[in-house]
């Protein structure tokens, strides 16, 4: 049996860093820093403060779909900054005959 380094000998039951390792690698539980603090991983799925959950599908999609809707803005942009309105000077009217 491969035991933690911070598993005791003779120590019946796993103590608290024993048992965040296990969960760690068997269950996926892994608490996140930094900016992060407060999200988990557990299983597949990112876990929020308040316990909402998102699969890494979902988020993938939620970014396809945010990437998307900046290529449109953009391209809006370039269209509207390439369309100019020029006058013409005043025509004589042509009512077909030459």
């Amino acid at each position: 049996m491969n035991k933690p380094p911070c598993w005791a000998e003779g120590q019946p039951c796993p103590n608290d860093c024993a048992s965040q390792r296990h969960d760690r690698i068997v269950h996926n539980v892994t608490p996140l820093h930094g900016r992060w603090a407060g999200w988990r991983m557990a299983g597949r799925e990112l876990v929020s403060p308040d316990g909402d959950r998102i699969s890494s599908e979902r988020l993938r999609g939620i970014l396809f779909r945010e990437a998307g809707l900046a290529r449109i803005a953009a391209c809006r942009n370039r269209r509207k900054a390439m369309v100019s309105v020029a006058t013409l000077p005043p025509r004589e009217r042509f009512d077909g005959s030459a």
